[in-house]
């Protein structure tokens, strides 16, 4: 098989019809694009509605397996059973077809989330299944402290790989703690794979001012480019990944990603300068992975309010805030507002930004009245 390359197609925010269903024949045409330019990785996990099977329609049913890598993610802090956690693993096999994973993960580690690994033994259990061949590489996905990252990798030293939350916007963030993160996988030698380089979309249309910063720098590049070299650049990365989901997204990441072959002085300064920019806008650092939503007993949109306010923060127009944010479109849907929050706190437990979900909430609705 060939080596990975630098550039991974995430399967978390693919294209969807007037159905609100996974478009097949535009994810199809996407893939093969991306594999005719020679990247081979794919991330999926059972939490991305409908992705292990658009996995399976669009690739693994397409191309010969050792044409590609695939990654996909146990989430046993979801269920309440050690039988339910393992159970995970053969439905990932039924629906994506594979035969095996080239990576399988324990998904988003963390907090109290890693204790569900650690009750239903889930270590033990992907041990043996690399070893019966049904895995070739195993990792996990972390969203948290680098001092609990530390603790997870003196325990676990069998662990291959880290998946990280990594951007130039969060890199010196205090909460997401991306940078520290990073150092510490590098300390215990564990390569990475970054995820959210382009923070869930919002680098590849930042804020006016960043944005002007890096055309200054180069104004043939886009603003998603910046964001997923920024990553690349890094040493020790198996690959980054981009939720793409468009065609068009597609392509800009094939051209970035094509002939990269790092970052020069002035880039990097362009991007220290950029990230100095963002973090002087107090905008709410959601990134749309929807992991909220899942936990919410109030069938909460918190990610599409979260949208609203940050486009209010970033243009001051309520109007156009409120249509972006799809507030509307939402209510016909039976999805609720923020105004509906009861304050449970659920959200705040599974959420990877360790966003104040309740408070934010709050500001939404004092905002638009919703």
């Amino acid at each position: 098989m060939n080596e990975i390359k630098k550039l991974g197609f995430g399967f978390m925010r693919l294209p969807r019809n007037e159905e609100n269903l996974i478009d097949i024949e535009q994810v199809k045409s996407m893939v093969d694009e991306f594999m005719a330019a020679g990247f081979n990785y794919f991330d999926t996990a059972r939490v991305y509605r409908g992705s292990e099977i658009a996995i399976r329609q669009t690739l693994v049913e397409r191309y010969p397996r050792e044409k590609y890598f695939l990654a996909t993610k146990n989430a046993a802090w979801r269920v309440e059973t050690r039988e339910e956690a393992l159970e995970q693993f053969e439905k990932s096999l039924d629906r994506t077809g594979a035969g095996y994973f080239d990576y399988y993960l324990l998904h988003n580690l963390g907090d109290s989330r890693t204790k569900k690994f650690d009750d239903f033994k889930i270590w033990d259990f992907v041990k043996e299944k690399k070893s019966e061949g049904k895995v070739k590489h195993i990792g996990f996905s972390f969203h948290s402290t680098a001092e609990e990252l530390e603790e997870i990798l003196k325990n676990h030293p069998e662990m291959e790989f880290v998946q990280l939350q990594i951007n130039y916007a969060d890199w010196e963030n205090p909460i997401i703690q991306s940078k520290k993160c990073y150092e510490v996988a590098r300390k215990y030698n564990k390569p990475v794979i970054i995820m959210e380089p382009v923070k869930g979309g919002m680098l590849a249309k930042p804020p006016e001012s960043v944005e002007k910063i890096l055309k200054d720098a180069d104004e043939n590049s886009s603003c998603a480019s910046w964001a997923i070299r920024f990553a690349a650049n890094l040493e020790g990365v198996i690959t980054v990944l981009s939720g793409m989901s468009s065609i068009e997204q597609v392509r800009d990441n094939i051209s970035t990603m094509k002939n990269f072959s790092g970052l020069d002085e002035n880039q990097t300064a362009a991007i220290k300068k950029a990230r100095d920019e963002f973090l002087k806008i107090p905008i709410i650092p959601c990134t749309f992975c929807r992991y909220c939503t899942k936990v919410c007993p109030q069938n909460v949109d918190i990610p599409r309010s979260f949208e609203m306010m940050n486009r209010m923060t970033l243009y001051g127009d309520k109007k156009f805030a409120t249509h972006r944010g799809g507030l509307l479109a939402n209510m016909r849907d039976g999805k609720k507002s923020a105004g509906d929050c009861i304050k449970c706190g659920r959200c705040e437990k599974v959420c990877p930004q360790h966003i104040k979900i309740r408070e934010e909430l709050e500001k939404v609705h004092e905002t638009f009245g919703n």
